[in-house]
C-alpha cells in the first residue's frame, strides 16, 4: 500500500482538564477514523495542556498524564496518532509524543528545540532532548523507547518535528529523511500572531520539499490557558505543494484537514535528488517496526479546504477580528464568568471591545450553530433561553456609561448607540458627586482648594478613578467579567488611570497600538468580516477625536493633544522597544517617516516618550492580563521585561538634545 490518507486536527485544550482534553482527543480521532484517514497528527501537549506553567513539575500532573494516556492508546484502534505530554526520563523533565498505533504505545519522540523566548518559558520546565539519542523508560510497568525515534509501521516510515524543532536551522527533519522517513508529523502549540501562519507554510512546505516527505501539521487551537491564542491552522504537503489546509480560529472543540498521500511517490522523488544524502549510520536514532495494515480508501475523498477570509497571507483586519472573539468565548466559558462588564465611554477603545463581543456572538452561532454556542455557555443563568444574537449579546453583555459634567453629549450618544446596535444591556449614571465628595474631602484635608490651574492632572485622575468602583460594583453583581479597554499605547507611555481606564480582569485590545485600533474601527463600520459586515453605528465613534473627556469642555482635551499624535508614538514606540533603539536611532528613524514636523518637535516627543515609558513600568506590571497577538506585546509577564526602577535613558537623552541644538 503506497496511498493512504493523513490527517491532522486542531484541538481546543485547557491545562489540567484532564476530562475535557482526553474526549477532544477522541472525538477528533473518531472523525479521522470517520474520513478513512489511517494517519492522524495531534497537537504538542495535547493530554496534559501546553500552558501548564510551574505544575508540569508537579509529581500528580506527569503521573496523571501517563494515565489520560493508557486510557487513549486502546482507542486508537485502526489508526495511526500522536498523544503530547510531559514525561519524566531519568530524573529530567522532557516535553514528548507518544506515538501510538492500532491500540499499542510504540514509544516517544523528544523535543530537541524548546520555545524560550518571548511568550513561550519551555526551558524552565523541560530538558531538550539530544538529537540521535534513544533511551528506555517505563511505563506501567513495561519499558518503551524514547528519543530520537522513527516508525515503521507496515513499511512506511513516520517520524516526528516537534513544533520549534522544525523552526530551526539543523532541523531534525533532515536527519529522519536521511533515515528514511516518508511522513513527518508535527505535533505543534503554535501561538497566534498577526501573518504567523504564513510563516509556518513556508516550513511544511519546504520540509515537504526539502526532504521529499509527506509532511503533516496540526497546531492547538483557541485561548488555552489566559493570555496565549492558537489558531488552530493544520497544513498538510507533499512534494513541495500544498494539499490541505485547515480552518483556523475556529469555535469547534476540533477541527480536522485529509489529504492523500502516495509514499512511492515521495520516494522516487528522493532517489533521483541531486542533493548528497547523509548516511544514516551516523546519524544516530533508531527504528521502531510495527505491522499495521493500511485500509484501502475512497479516491474521491475531497481534501480540506481553508475559509473564505483565511487568504494568504491572511488580512490583518480579518484576523484580529476573529482572533480576539474566539479567545473572549473561550476565556468567558472556560473562566465560568457570569458575562462580560464594559464601562462604555462612547470613545473608540470601550467601543471596539463591544464590537469584539458582538463579533464573538456572530462569528460563534454562525459557525457551530446557537444550540453549541449557547451549551458551552450553559453555567450562565438563563443562557440557554436566548433566540436571537441579539438576545445572546444582552443576556452576556452589560455596558455602562458613567458621565461627569466635563462629559459630553456626542460620546453619550456614542455609546448608546454603539450597545444598541450591539445588543448589550446599556445602563448609565453620573458620577459627579462621588468625584465632589473626594474633591471636597481632600481639599479640607490639605487646608486648600484644589483647582485645574495647580492639580491638573489630580483632578483628571478622580474621574476616572470613581468609575472603577460602580463598575467592579455591577460586575460583582452579575457575577460577571470586567474588561479593561486600555489599548497598547496608552500602555507604552502611561496614558491611563490606575484602579480608573484600568480596572478589569481580562485586558482585550492592550496588544494593539491606537493608530490600528482606529484604522480597524473604520473597518468595521464600512467592511466588517467576510460573512458578517459592517457594524455601521461606528460611525458615531469614528467620527470623533480621541478624547478622555477628563478636563473642563472649554479645554477642548484630546489624546493627542495630550501626548504626540498617535502615529509617531506608535513608530516611536516599535523602534523603541521593539527595535530596542536608542534616542538618536529613534529620531533617525522618524526623521524619515515623518519630514512633516522637525527635527525639534519629534526630538522632543521621544524625549516625552521615553520618560513617560520609563516612569510608568509600574502601570504595565499591574495590568490585566491581555491577549498575545504579535511581536510588539509590550506585557512585562510574557514577552516585554523592564525594570521597574531604571536610569531613565538620562546620558542618551542628553545626547539627542545636543545633537538637536
Amino acid at each position: 500500500m503506497t496511498k493512504l490518507r493523513l490527517a491532522a486536527a486542531g484541538v481546543n485544550q485547557t491545562p489540567l482538564d484532564w476530562e475535557t482534553n482526553r474526549q477532544n482527543l477522541l472525538d477528533a480521532m473518531a472523525a479521522a477514523r470517520d474520513v478513512e484517514a489511517s494517519v492522524l497528527c495531534l497537537p504538542e501537549l495535547a493530554i496534559s495542556g501546553y500552558g501548564c506553567e510551574d505544575a508540569f513539575f508537579a509529581t500528580g500532573v506527569q503521573q496523571t498524564s501517563l494515565e489520560m494516556l493508557a486510557e487513549i492508546v486502546p482507542e486508537t484502534h485502526g489508526l495511526i496518532t500522536t498523544l503530547g505530554l510531559p514525561l519524566l526520563v531519568d530524573g529530567a523533565l522532557y516535553n514528548v509524543v507518544a506515538f501510538c498505533c492500532d491500540g499499542q504505545l510504540l514509544g516517544f519522540v523528544g523535543k530537541q528545540h524548546l520555545a524560550g523566548d518571548g511568550i513561550h518559558y519551555e526551558p524552565r520546565w523541560f530538558q531538550p532532548w539530544p538529537a540521535g539519542d534513544v533511551r528506555e523508560v517505563a511505563v506501567g510497568g513495561k519499558p518503551y523507547p524514547v528519543g530520537d525515534l522513527l516508525f515503521d509501521c507496515g513499511g512506511v516510515n513516520i517520524g516526528m518535528e516537534i513544533c520549534r524543532d522544525a523552526w530551526v536551522a539543523d532541523r531534525p527533519g533532515a536527519r529522519l529523511a536521511a533515515r528514511g522517513a516518508d511522513i513527518i508529523l508535527n505535533p505543534s502549540a503554535s501561538h497566534f500572531a498577526f501573518a504567523k501562519q504564513e510563516l509556518r507554510r513556508e516550513f511544511v512546505l519546504r520540509g515537504s520539499r526539502d526532504f521529499h516527505v509527506s509532511y503533516a501539521y496540526a497546531n492547538l487551537l483557541g485561548n488555552e490557558s489566559g493570555r496565549a491564542i492558537f489558531d488552530g491552522g493544520t497544513l498538510i504537503a507533499s512534494q513541495g505543494k500544498m494539499i490541505a489546509v485547515g480552518p483556523r480560529l475556529s469555535f469547534a472543540d476540533w477541527t480536522l484537514a485529509t489529504a492523500d498521500i502516495d509514499t512511492e511517490a515521495t520516494r522516487r522523488d528522493r532517489e533521483t535528488a541531486s542533493k548528497p544524502r547523509r548516511n544514516p549510520a551516523t546519524l544516530g536514532g533508531a527504528t521502531v517496526d510495527s505491522k499495521f495494515a493500511f485500509p484501502s480508501i475512497t479516491p474521491s475523498h475531497p481534501s480540506t479546504k481553508a475559509q473564505k477570509w483565511d487568504t494568504s497571507p491572511p488580512p490583518k483586519a480579518e484576523e484580529f477580528a476573529r482572533a480576539v472573539p474566539l479567545a473572549l468565548y473561550d476565556y468567558l466559558r472556560k473562566s465560568r464568568a457570569g458575562g462580560l462588564v464594559v464601562s462604555l465611554s462612547g470613545g473608540a477603545d470601550s467601543s471596539a471591545v463591544v464590537t469584539m463581543i458582538w463579533l464573538m456572538v456572530e462569528l460563534g452561532v454562525a459557525e457551530v450553530g446557537r444550540s453549541a454556542f449557547l451549551q458551552k455557555l450553559s453555567h450562565i443563568p438563563g443562557i440557554l433561553d436566548a433566540n436571537e444574537n441579539a438576545d445572546i449579546v444582552r443576556r452576556l453583555l452589560t455596558c455602562v456609561y458613567q458621565a461627569t459634567r466635563n462629559s459630553g453629549e456626542v460620546t453619550r450618544s456614542a455609546a448608546s448607540r454603539v450597545a444598541a446596535a450591539a445588543g448589550a444591556e446599556f445602563l448609565e449614571w453620573n458620577v459627579d458627586a462621588l468625584v465632589d465628595g473626594y474633591v471636597d474631602t481632600v481639599s479640607q484635608a490639605v487646608g486648600r482648594e484644589l483647582t485645574w490651574a495647580c492639580d491638573d492632572v489630580a483632578l483628571q485622575n478622580i474621574q476616572a478613578r470613581v468609575r472603577g468602583p460602580g463598575a467592579w460594583l455591577l460586575a460583582n453583581l452579575r457575577g460577571a467579567l470586567l474588561l479593561a479597554t486600555s489599548n497598547r499605547s496608552e500602555a507604552a507611555v502611561g496614558y491611563a488611570t490606575m484602579d480608573g481606564d484600568t480596572c478589569g480582569g481580562l485586558a482585550p485590545i492592550t496588544g494593539i497600538d491606537k493608530a490600528y485600533l482606529l484604522d480597524w474601527l473604520e473597518w468595521m463600520e464600512q467592511t466588517g468580516p467576510i460573512g458578517v459586515g459592517p457594524l455601521r453605528e461606528l460611525a458615531a465613534v469614528n467620527a470623533q477625536q480621541p478624547t478622555a473627556e477628563l478636563r473642563p469642555p472649554t479645554e477642548n482635551q484630546t489624546d493627542e493633544g495630550d501626548l504626540m499624535p498617535y502615529r509617531v508614538l506608535d513608530a516611536i514606540e516599535r523602534a523603541a522597544i521593539r527595535d530596542k533603539q536608542m534616542p538618536v536611532e529613534v529620531w533617525q528613524t522618524l526623521d524619515e517617516q515623518f519630514p512633516q514636523y522637525g527635527a525639534k518637535q519629534l526630538g522632543a516627543w521621544i524625549e516625552r516618550f521615553f520618560r513617560l515609558w520609563c516612569r510608568n513600568q509600574w502601570k504595565r506590571e499591574r495590568y490585566a492580563p491581555s491577549f498575545h497577538l504579535d511581536d510588539e506585546n509590550l506585557d512585562p509577564k510574557t514577552w516585554c521585561r523592564f525594570p521597574i526602577l531604571s536610569g531613565g535613558f538620562e546620558r542618551e537623552l542628553a545626547e539627542l538634545r545636543e545633537m538637536l541644538e
